[in-house]
């Protein structure tokens, strides 16, 4: 059913859900009119419920105590409790001020934790990422006899899953991927040259959110405005190249050692910027294999083109739109550009590893402390 996102956008922009879901996308009133009560940290949120398809509720949470949208882990627990009374449902959290929405879905799959997916809009926002997205819960009148609750919650996860926008930046990503490949001098074996670029890329990646929230010498477009000013004192397409002149002392002599162990010299050319442990900065076998490995400055002007085509958000928060990516994406790269098999490595999404250590570290460091107290 094709509807009109200008008029999704007109409710959205009026916080009225009622008439979004009713008039616009075909849904149901909700058959009840008491609000569901409940109660977090000692705070209660009235759930006021707004439509309801075939099961499928959608209820308006009240801001907290502060008129603010309850903060993540707070929805969290929120939406633990609204499914003891709607298993299927989607929850809109707004502010007193009628200035912000998130949207929350849960995908629910036998055997896995819990996986949120939230939407988020603000009035400084045009709408179209999320008025898009629900543009996919419309339904029509033919489509009212046979409907039922796997159809409904099937249009909900098509709706609200993150997963395919990630894969989709993926495929982008591999041409840009297969390009800057290309660009690679110094290593003959195509292998070597895969996985070199696949290294690159994800560094440059980690780098892109990190300077997004000015941990790099409190600039926002750190690389490229450190590319300029390495153009302007060295030259040009010399010898000493951005890759060579900065960017592999930027890695190795920067964010792979602690400050205090770094030259001196370093820090007027890199600035001011965090030791980063884990390994992904320090010299890599190819490194030390290949001293000469030269990448020309055009392969840095054009993938840094790409990127900043993108919204870099170093946290927990699902994508938006199309053009706002988060730490996922990384993940799913590496994940697919390694050799799964032979490495055993594989990208673990944060509703998981957040299930995994609600129920073994947390645990275990309580019993802990326990045990140093008796």
């Amino acid at each position: 059913m094709m509807i009109s996102s200008p008029g999704i956008r007109e409710h959205l922009s009026n916080f009225d859900f009622e008439s979004l879901f009713i008039q616009e996308l075909g849904w149901d009133y909700h058959p009840s009119e008491q609000p569901l009560s409940v109660t977090v940290k000692d705070e209660a949120y009235e759930l006021e419920p707004v439509a309801e398809k075939r099961g499928m509720s959608v209820y308006l949470c009240s801001p907290d105590s502060d008129g603010e949208v309850p903060r993540y882990d707070l929805r969290k627990r929120i939406e633990r409790q609204v499914a003891k009374s709607a298993y299927e449902h989607i929850i809109i959290y707004v502010d007193e001020e009628r200035s912000v929405q998130v949207w929350q879905w849960v995908l629910q799959e036998p055997g896995r934790p819990a996986a949120y997916r939230e939407q988020k809009y603000d009035h400084s926002q045009g709408g179209f990422a999320l008025a898009q997205r629900i543009e996919g819960l419309a339904f029509s009148l033919e489509e009212e006899e046979r409907l039922n609750i796997v159809d409904v919650s099937g249009r909900v996860r098509a709706a609200f899953n993150v997963e395919p926008l990630t894969r989709r930046f993926y495929k982008v990503f591999q041409n840009e991927h297969n390009a800057f490949l290309d660009f690679i001098e110094g290593i003959d074996g195509l292998g070597d040259r895969e996985w070199y670029a696949s290294i690159m890329l994800n560094r440059l990646m980690f780098v892109y959110f990190i300077q997004k929230k000015r941990f790099l010498d409190d600039d926002p477009d750190y690389l490229r405005n450190r590319m300029v000013r390495m153009r302007e004192s060295r030259g040009e397409g010399n010898f000493l190249s951005f890759y060579r002149h900065f960017l592999l002392r930027l890695f190795h002599e920067g964010l792979a050692k602690e400050p205090r162990r770094r030259e001196d010299e370093i820090d007027g050319l890199i600035g001011e910027i965090p030791y980063l442990n884990g390994g992904l900065f320090e010299m890599h076998e190819l490194e030390r294999e290949h001293p000469d490995i030269h990448i020309p400055d055009k392969a840095f002007e054009d993938i840094f083109d790409f990127f900043d085509q993108y919204r870099w958000h170093l946290d927990e928060r699902p994508l938006r739109d199309d053009h706002e990516i988060n730490p996922d994406v990384l993940g799913y790269i590496f994940e697919k550009y390694i050799n799964q098999k032979q490495m055993g490595a594989y990208y673990t999404k944060e509703d998981v590893t957040g299930y995994i250590s609600e129920n073994t570290i947390i645990p275990y460091l309580f019993d802990a402390a326990e045990e140093e107290r008796a």
